[in-house]
């Protein structure tokens, strides 16, 4: 049996996500956070804490270098997700949003995260499913994730009578 390090990227049919429920379906590649990412974010967010952008001043602060934000990490989501598992059967995929978001260590500038995906529930939605995703996003070297997030993903395999702007609560 392959090591969850050397599953392949795994492609299952919507009809096919409830029988995955609970499993883990494996881990994304490493991928470098550098200062030029971690800048454009802070731009982008106007977010820009002297902890994420000024690398002299973060190495006599708490965590001795500069550290990505939190959502930045987060928004590698769809990034880790989309090397992991590919779901076939759809005429729609939405991010739904998310139901718990954690980030239990700091990403430090120039460390490499990867995300460990699990399937972790699959439920009914008219016109198709969703799904809740549980990633950890690993930091090489580190004894603590630097995020823990649970994402809600809804596939559908044909289009609903309305999807509302607002949706369901």
């Amino acid at each position: 049996m392959p090591e969850l390090d050397e599953l392949p990227r795994a492609v299952i049919d919507v009809a096919d996500l409830a029988s995955r429920a609970g499993q883990v379906l494996g881990h994304s590649s490493w991928r470098q956070v550098t200062q030029a990412e971690v800048d454009t974010f802070a731009t982008l967010t106007g977010d820009e804490q002297w902890i994420h952008v000024d690398p002299h001043r973060a190495k006599s602060g708490p965590f001795g270098t500069a550290i990505a934000h939190g959502y930045f990490t987060l928004s590698l989501t769809t990034e880790f997700l989309d090397e992991v598992l590919s779901v076939t059967g759809t005429h729609l995929v939405l991010n739904y949003g998310s139901d718990r978001v954690r980030y239990p260590a700091p990403v430090p500038v120039g460390s490499r995260v990867r995300a460990l995906v699990e399937l972790a529930t699959v439920k009914p939605v008219d016109g198709g499913v969703q799904t809740t995703y549980r990633l950890t996003f690993e930091v090489e070297g580190q004894p603590k994730p630097g995020c823990v997030a649970d994402i809600v993903y809804r596939y559908y395999s044909e289009f609903p009578a309305a999807i509302s702007a607002a949706g369901d609560p």
